[in-house]
C-alpha cells in the first residue's frame, strides 16, 4: 500500500543554482522552508551542494534532519549528462539502487522522504523499463531508503497506466511544470486527487508569465497588497497543489512562504483556474 509521510506546503527547488546551492539551502532553511527537491543529475542540479547547505543548516542549529521533507530524483541516462550517478552499463534497477545510494551520500542522511523517477523512458507510454525501475523504487522503499516514491514530467496517459500496472503500489506524489494554457494541468491533477496522490507544480511563475500581467492578477494584487507570485502560489495551494519555488533572492523566499496565508475566496479561485494568459 502506498505510504504518505506528511509533505511541507512548500517545497524549496534547487536546481540551475551550481556554486550557489550550498549557500541558497542554508538561506532557504532560514527563510523558513522545510521541503527541499533535488535530483541525482548534474546536468541541473548540484545534489552534493545540497548536502553541503543542510550539513551548514545543522551545525548552526537552524533545523533537524527529521524536521526536513528531503526529495530527490532518479533520472534516466538520457536525461543526464557525463557526470553520471551510476554505471551506464548496469541494469536500470540497479542504476535505481546506485543512483540513490549516491543521492543519500550526497545529502549525508541514510533516507530520503520521497524518491521521484524524473520522467518515465517514452514522452508517450509507461514502458516494461519503466515498470522494472518502478519495482526497484519499490524495493528501496520497502528498504527504508526512501519513504515515499513520485513521478515527474508526465502524462495523464502515464498515470493512467502506471495504476493499472502497479495498483496500490503507485505513486504518493506526482510533479509537474503547470501551465495555466493548459488549464493548470486540470485532468493530472483530478487523476491524482480520486487516487490520493499529492501533486507538486513546478514552473508555476516562469511558465505563466502572460498570467503574471494579465489585469486579474493586477487587481487582485493591489486588493490583497500581495506580489504577483504571492497570488499565484495561494492559489496552487487552495487548488490542492504542493508549488515549488526556486528563487535565489532572501526576499522573495520570505514572501513565497506568506502566501501561505492569503486566503483567496472562492469565485477568485474560479477566476484565476480560467486564465490562460
Amino acid at each position: 500500500m502506498t505510504r504518505h509521510l506528511p509533505a511541507p506546503p512548500f517545497l524549496y527547488g534547487t536546481a540551475w543554482k551550481e556554486e550557489r546551492t550550498a549557500t541558497l539551502i542554508e538561506v532557504a532553511i532560514r527563510a523558513g522552508f522545510r521541503g527541499i527537491d533535488t535530483a541525482n543529475q548534474r546536468r541541473h542540479y548540484f545534489e552534493a551542494g545540497v548536502g553541503e547547505g543542510l550539513a551548514a543548516a545543522y551545525r548552526a542549529g537552524l533545523v533537524t534532519r527529521e524536521a526536513l521533507f528531503l526529495q530527490t530524483k532518479f533520472t534516466y541516462q538520457g536525461g543526464q549528462d557525463h557526470r553520471l550517478p551510476y554505471d551506464p552499463t548496469a541494469k536500470p534497477a540497479v542504476q535505481v539502487e546506485q543512483s540513490l545510494a549516491s543521492s543519500l551520500e550526497h545529502l549525508q542522511t541514510d533516507h530520503v522522504d520521497s524518491l521521484v523517477l524524473h520522467g518515465p523512458s517514452s514522452n508517450h507510454n509507461w514502458t516494461d523499463v519503466d515498470a522494472g525501475v518502478w519495482e526497484a523504487m519499490l524495493k528501496q522503499r520497502d528498504l527504508g531508503r526512501a519513504r515515499s516514491l513520485g513521478v515527474s514530467n508526465v502524462s495523464l496517459r502515464h498515470l493512467q497506466q502506471l495504476v493499472a500496472a502497479h495498483g496500490e503500489h503507485h505513486p504518493s506524489f506526482v510533479q509537474n511544470r503547470c501551465y495555466a494554457r493548459m488549464g493548470w494541468d486540470r485532468e493530472v491533477r483530478k487523476f491524482c486527487e480520486a487516487h490520493g496522490m499529492i501533486y507538486q507544480g513546478f514552473s508555476l511563475l516562469t511558465a505563466n508569465v502572460e498570467v503574471l500581467r494579465h489585469p486579474y492578477v493586477t487587481q487582485l494584487v493591489a486588493h490583497y497588497g500581495a506580489t504577483q507570485a504571492q497570488i499565484i502560489f495561494a492559489f496552487a495551494r487552495q487548488v490542492g497543489m504542493l508549488p515549488l519555488t526556486g528563487t535565489s533572492s532572501p526576499q522573495h523566499m520570505t514572501q513565497d512562504l506568506a502566501s501561505l496565508g492569503l486566503p483567496l475566496k472562492p469565485e477568485e479561485l474560479r477566476e484565476l483556474e480560467s486564465l490562460v494568459g
